[in-house]
Formats: structure tokens, sequence, C-alpha cells
């Protein structure tokens, strides 16, 4: 059995136990259901930073008249999310990664490198010494962690819960299009054009665009206190692939039937030059490129 397969495991073994979490800020998340917007954190060393959701209703996808649609957004449909959770106020970040790897020695078997993109030449490569750790630019101890596959991020979860002794996991792919929209029907938070300096993307007009990721917080948050939801790094989510939303679940559950060998990634990269909230994209499960992170979720 793999390591990370041992600590999926885990999760279950923690799905019943309650605990008041970590005040930031002068608050604090109790054991059971925290007022939306409450910020906090399940740890006192490293750990993320997460924002209480409410629950709500929204409609998934874009209609055709959007710009830049695509036939893997449709149908429209409605999704209600009748339950609270909690989202990471950012990307995990490569700290938060190393506090992972340093606990765990994690190391996946099938690690060989990462895809690197040139903005320059506008091609990416593979790169056998390409990693987290070096993905081909400098970053901060604050910019989020990218070479790490859905596998990784998988095994990152499980180790959280695991240290937490609360319920992490990855976003379904509804709750992160519940998260990122925060209550909007425009293609972005803010509107239905790019503007400038908004996000970290091929267009966007900050300094790293196309170049490199940005350190978490560079840009606004969403009305629900979410940072770079829209571009920056791709986010891994829980769900199997499928080209269309027939048959998707409405309730905010990920959707564990499909081509589950790829897993979907959203928001856009900071090479992307579409990052709409409605966008998605696939790849398999141990796939790394730098620029695909990763969110975390908390149930409650």
């Amino acid at each position: 059995m793999k390591p990370h397969s041992r600590w999926i495991i885990a999760i279950f073994a923690f799905a019943a136990l309650a605990a008041v979490s970590t005040s930031v800020s002068g608050q604090t998340a109790p054991a059971g259901l925290p007022t939306p917007g409450t910020v906090f954190r399940d740890c006192a060393d490293i750990c993320p930073e997460m924002v209480a959701i409410p629950p709500g209703s929204f409609t998934m996808g874009s209609s055709a008249s959007e710009a830049r649609h695509t036939a893997f957004e449709e149908p429209q449909h409605l999704v209600t999310i009748g339950y609270s959770f909690a989202v990471g106020k950012f990307d995990v970040t490569r700290t938060e990664y190393a506090a992972f790897v340093a606990a765990t020695g994690y190391k996946a078997k099938d690690d060989d490198g990462c895809w690197v993109y040139d903005g320059e030449s506008g091609e990416s490569k593979k790169s056998s010494s390409a990693s987290w750790q070096s993905p081909g630019f400098d970053q901060t101890i604050n910019d989020p962690v990218v070479c790490v596959s859905w596998d990784d991020a998988s095994a990152y979860v499980a180790w959280l819960s695991q240290k937490t002794g609360h319920v992490y996991r990855l976003l379904s792919e509804s709750e992160w299009e519940y998260a990122a929209r925060a209550g909007t029907t425009t293609a972005y938070w803010w509107g239905d054009s790019v503007g400038t300096n908004m996000a970290n993307c091929d267009g966007c007009g900050s300094k790293w665009d196309d170049r490199q990721t940005s350190p978490s917080g560079s840009f606004q948050a969403n009305p629900f206190g979410l940072y770079d939801m829209n571009g920056n790094v791709w986010q891994w989510t829980a769900d199997c692939f499928n080209n269309s939303y027939d048959g998707a679940p409405k309730d905010g559950s990920s959707w564990e039937s499909g081509l589950c060998n790829r897993r979907i990634l959203r928001s856009g990269g900071w090479a992307a030059s579409d990052f709409r909230a409605a966008y998605r994209t696939r790849n398999t499960s141990d796939a790394r490129d730098s620029d695909f992170g990763f969110r975390v979720a908390r149930t409650f």
C-alpha cells in the first residue's frame, strides 16, 4: 500500500472527532457550525488558514453567450449546497506543503519531474529536475506550491486530517465554483472583463503574468474572503472528468464516476489566458506542472 493510501484511510478514523479550533484574528471556529466568514486555523503551528462558507444555491456552468464559453461548461444547472463547510483562504503554500513533507518524508513513487512552461517560447517541457522545491522560477515561502499532482494533493489532505483530527479534503468541482463565484454570476467575481491587476494570468496586467506564481494574497479577495480563486495556479478538485455536466451531482458532492484516471482542475494558472469561474480542464492524477497547485476544504 502506498503511504498516502494509509493517510487517506486515516480520514475516516477522525471523521467523528470534534474540537475547538485555534483562533485567528480573534475569531474561533467552534465544534459545529461556525458563522460564515469566520477565519480560523485548526493547529497552532503550520496549517492552512480557513474561511467558513455558508450554504446556498447557484447556477453552475456558463451560457453560450458568455465569452470563451466551451461545451465542457454545459449544461448550466442549479446546484444547492445545503451545508456549511470551510475553504482555504489561500492556495496551499510552499511552507505548508514543506511541513507535510518534513513530517512524513513523503515522496511519490511516480515522481519523474514536472512540466515547466517557458513564457518566452510559449512551450512546455518535461524537466526531470523540476519539482515543488524547484519549479523553474524563484518563489517566496508564501507562494502557492506547484509541481504537485492530484495524488500528492490527496496525500496532503489525508495527512492534514490526521494531524488536526478534522476531515480535510479537496473541494468538489461544484463547491469550487460556488466558492469562486461567491454569490456573483459574472465571468469573474469582479465582472465580465479581465480588468487590470485583478489576478495573475497571461494578460492580467500583473508583474507576474506568464512568468511565475505570485505570493498568496497579492490581489483582492472575493466576496467570500478567498484569494486567488481566479488565476495564479490551477487547483485540483476531487472530481473525475466528464465531458459535460449531463448527470452531474447537484448537491455539492464530488462526481465519482467517469474518467477517474483524469481529475478536474479549476481556476487557471499564471500562464493561462482563460481563468473564468466556469472554466474547467482536466489532467491525469499523476500529472505535475509548474502552474498546478491546490486548495483545501474542511468538512464540519
